[in-house]
C-alpha cells in the first residue's frame, strides 16, 4: 500500500496507525481494502453508540468472513443452489425430484448448495452426497438442527441473518433450481429475478422444477404474465430468465448448458467483456449485431483481446472474448445474447 486510500477514518494520526497496523500484519494482496475495512469499523464505533447496530455489523462481517473461507477451496467448481419447501415430506414427488436432480447434476461434477434444513433441502444433499454439498443453514427456533446428511460436515455454515445467507447463495452459485415452496421459496425466486434483471448479479440460469402433472410454477407464471407483463411492469424478454420443466435431464441441461460456451463476464472501462470458449464466426457476429444492436450504445459486438486489467490479474486469459458497449439496462436481452453464443438462441 504505497499511499493511503481516499476513504479514511477522518483522523490523520489514526490513519497512520491503521496503515502501520496493516503493514505489520504482513503481506496482503489487497492492503488498501483491509485499510478501509478497519477504517469503517473505527468510524462506526466512533459515530454510533447504538450497541445493536454494532452487533449487527459485527455478526454480519464475521459470518461473511467464515463463509468466504469455507468456499475459498472450491472456487474452480461450478455450484447450483436448490430452493424449495422445508415441509416437503420424503414420500412427496417433489422430494424425489429434488434428490434425483441433485444426483444428476453432481454426476456432471457440479456441487450443490441448499439451506441445510429438512424437506427439499435434505433431498438435495441426499441426492448429491455430502462430499458434493454445502449447507447454508439459517438458525431458526423451529428448524434448529441441520440435515443429518451434512450435520458434521465442514461445508455446513450457520447464519444468524437471512441477508448474509442470501448473499452467499447468490455470490457462490452458478445456477439456481427452485421447487415448490412457501414464502421463503417465492422470496428467493423474485429476488433472484430482480438481481439478474437489474444486473446486480451476473447472468445466471434459473430453473423452476415441478413434478409431472403439477401446476405450481405454471400458476406462478400465469400470475407473472397476467399481472406483471400485462400491466407493463416487466418486459416480454424478462420471461426468458427462467425455464419451467418437470424433466430432470432438461433441468440439468439448462443449468450446465449455460456454460457450454459462455464462461463469465466483466466490465473494463465501460466495455462489457464476455469470456467464451469459442468465438462465433464472422457470419454469426453479423447476426449478433443485427439481432442485439438495440442493447449496444456505441460500436459493434466484436471479438476483443484481453484487457490490460485482465492481463495484470491473469484473469481467464485462456479464453476468447466478445466485447460490446452494453447499455447496462437490458439485462434480460443480454441473457438472450448469451443463449445465442451457446448455440441455444
Amino acid at each position: 500500500m504505497e499511499r493511503l486510500p481516499r476513504y479514511r477514518t477522518g483522523d490523520p494520526e489514526l490513519d497512520d496507525h491503521v496503515a502501520a497496523l496493516v503493514r505489520e500484519a504482513g503481506a496482503m494482496a489487497h492492503g488498501d481494502l483491509v485499510f478501509e475495512l478497519i477504517s469503517t469499523a473505527l468510524r462506526l464505533g466512533r459515530e454510533n453508540d447504538a450497541r445493536l447496530d454494532l452487533k449487527i455489523a459485527n455478526a454480519a462481517l464475521k459470518e461473511m468472513r467464515y463463509a468466504f473461507q469455507v468456499f475459498s477451496s472450491y472456487r474452480g467448481t461450478r455450484k447450483v443452489s436448490i430452493f424449495g419447501s422445508a415441509r416437503t415430506r420424503a414420500e412427496d414427488p417433489h422430494y424425489r425430484l429434488a434428490r434425483e436432480f441433485a444426483r444428476a447434476v453432481a454426476a456432471r461434477d457440479w456441487m450443490v448448495l441448499t439451506g441445510a434444513g429438512p424437506g427439499i433441502m435434505t433431498a438435495g444433499i441426499e441426492g448429491a452426497g455430502a462430499e458434493h454439498s454445502f449447507g447454508i443453514n439459517i438458525r431458526l427456533p423451529f428448524e434448529a438442527l441441520p440435515s443429518e446428511y451434512i450435520a458434521d460436515d465442514p461445508k455446513l455454515i450457520n447464519f444468524r441473518y437471512f441477508f448474509t445467507r442470501k448473499l452467499i447463495f447468490m455470490k457462490e452459485s452458478h445456477g439456481f433450481v427452485l421447487l415448490p415452496g412457501g414464502y421463503g421459496t417465492l422470496d428467493e425466486a423474485f429476488e433472484l429475478l430482480t438481481l439478474v434483471q437489474t444486473g446486480k448479479s451476473e447472468p445466471t440460469p434459473i430453473v423452476l422444477l415441478q413434478a409431472p402433472g403439477e401446476q405450481y410454477w405454471n400458476a406462478w407464471m400465469r400470475f407473472v404474465e397476467d399481472e406483471l407483463l400485462a400491466g407493463e411492469m416487466i418486459a416480454a424478454e424478462d420471461l426468458a430468465l427462467v425455464r419451467i420443466t418437470s424433466d430432470i435431464e432438461e433441468a440439468v441441461d439448462e443449468i450446465t448448458g449455460f456454460y457450454s460456451n459462455y464462461d463469465s463476464a466483466r466490465f473494463v472501462r465501460g466495455l462489457l467483456i464476455l469470456r467464451v470458449k469459442h468465438l462465433p464466426d464472422d457470419a454469426m457476429f453479423g447476426t449478433l449485431n443485427e439481432s442485439f444492436g438495440d442493447i449496444v450504445v456505441k460500436g459493434r459486438i466484436e471479438p476483443v483481446e484481453p484487457s490490460d486489467v485482465e492481463v495484470a490479474g491473469n484473469d481467464r486469459l485462456d479464453l476468447a472474448r466478445v466485447g460490446l458497449r452494453f447499455d447496462r439496462t437490458h439485462w434480460s436481452r443480454l441473457r438472450q445474447l448469451i443463449d445465442v453464443l451457446n448455440g441455444r438462441g
